[in-house]
């Protein structure tokens, strides 16, 4: 793909509110899961914005974002001030309007700049970091700040907070297991003379138009009349399809990968780090063979893997990017590396990618 202008990745954040909670802390508050069950999820710990015990919030998704662009920013050198462009994807807006991305916006101190918001879940942040290239390539703006931000335990409270653990049901224990809250972020700049991420290709595309969704957030819409809606049990709750998602994940998974390797026009040993939000988990540590990846693939694979989901849980739109910032903490990613952002959300079966060489020097 053609570049019009240099665009260049300064640096990242992430942000994850309060004390880790374990899952003998989480046991304690909403009773056990089957031991296999919880060694297929493969979440240790994960951050709630919530207080676990009564449920009142120590913070909101734009403040986790506001965190997390601070700290990006103060990586990359870059004042909030040089920013006109924010993206943000978020599936647990504050608000239905305005927008998330406004109230970072705010909370950054900047009266103008153009805000672009994604609604997704895991492919959101993937989703944005295309939309701030383009617009940084094509010369519509200068400095990009890109958020993924999610607020998850607030929607999983209700159906554990004042109930005996014991009488917890053991699908809400699914999902209390497996989400957890945060914030990431990546700041991009277009032009200069510093050396640019060359991008090498994108993808993104839906695979469930014919299939029931693998999971959904209900209530809170436009679903029903809001008179039906406050006569649920829940206001809202998060469904999912766990046989389902097993089932059809590793397709969704390798069709992605392909697809990005060929539109990208890379081998798959020209990789060096791929960027999951959840990659070692059980629907995606299984059954590739008969999705069409080769065994030899799949071992290269899994030493490329750098995903975080035993320390953060599933955090939606957030993980990719805080798994890409653990990544570069560690030095699984280092400069000049070849690196695959690969997401797939359960939502709908939708896969983004995207394919970029690492920057030379990051700041």
């Amino acid at each position: 793909m053609t570049i019009d202008r240099n665009v260049t990745i300064l640096g990242t954040g992430s942000f994850l509110p309060g004390a880790p909670i374990s899952n003998d802390d989480l046991e304690k508050l909403v009773g056990p899961l089957p031991a296999d069950v919880l060694a297929g999820l493969q979440v240790q710990h994960r951050h709630w914005m919530i207080d676990p015990a009564a449920g009142d919030h120590h913070i909101s998704n734009s403040r986790m974002a506001e965190a997390a662009a601070r700290r990006a920013l103060e990586q990359a050198g870059v004042s909030p001030e040089e920013v006109d462009l924010i993206v943000v994807s978020t599936a647990s807006p504050e608000f239905h309007l305005p927008t998330a991305g406004s109230y970072v916006q705010e909370h950054l101190g900047l009266e103008r700049c153009a805000v672009i918001e994604v609604r997704a879940g895991c492919v959101g942040a993937v989703q944005a970091l295309d939309i701030a290239f383009r617009q940084l390539a094509d010369g519509t703006h200068t400095t990009a700040l890109v958020i993924g931000t999610e607020a998850i335990s607030p929607i999983l409270a209700p159906s554990f907070l004042g109930r005996d653990p014991d009488m917890v049901r053991m699908r809400d224990r699914l999902t209390l297991y497996n989400f957890g809250d945060g914030a990431a972020a990546v700041v991009l700049r277009g032009g200069g003379d510093a050396e640019g991420a060359t991008r090498y290709g994108y993808v993104n595309a839906c695979m469930g138009g014919r299939r029931a969704p693998g999971m959904r957030v209900v209530g809170g819409g436009t679903d029903r009349p809001i008179h039906e809606q406050l006569q649920r049990k829940r206001l809202m709750e998060i469904t999912l399809d766990a046989s389902g998602v097993a089932k059809y994940g590793p397709q969704i998974f390798v069709t992605a990968l392909r697809e990005l390797l060929d539109k990208s026009g890379l081998r798959l040993d020209d990789v060096d780090a791929v960027v999951l939000p959840e990659g070692n988990a059980d629907y995606f540590s299984r059954e590739f063979e008969e999705a069409g990846l080769s065994h030899a693939d799949f071992d290269s694979l899994q030493a490329k893997i750098v995903e975080n989901l035993a320390d953060v849980g599933a955090t939606g739109s957030p993980a990719v990017l805080l798994a890409l910032d653990a990544g570069l903490a560690d030095g699984r990613i280092r400069p000049g590396h070849t690196v695959v952002l690969l997401a797939i959300e359960a939502s709908r079966y939708v896969f983004t990618g995207m394919a970029v060489r690492w920057p030379a020097e990051i700041r």
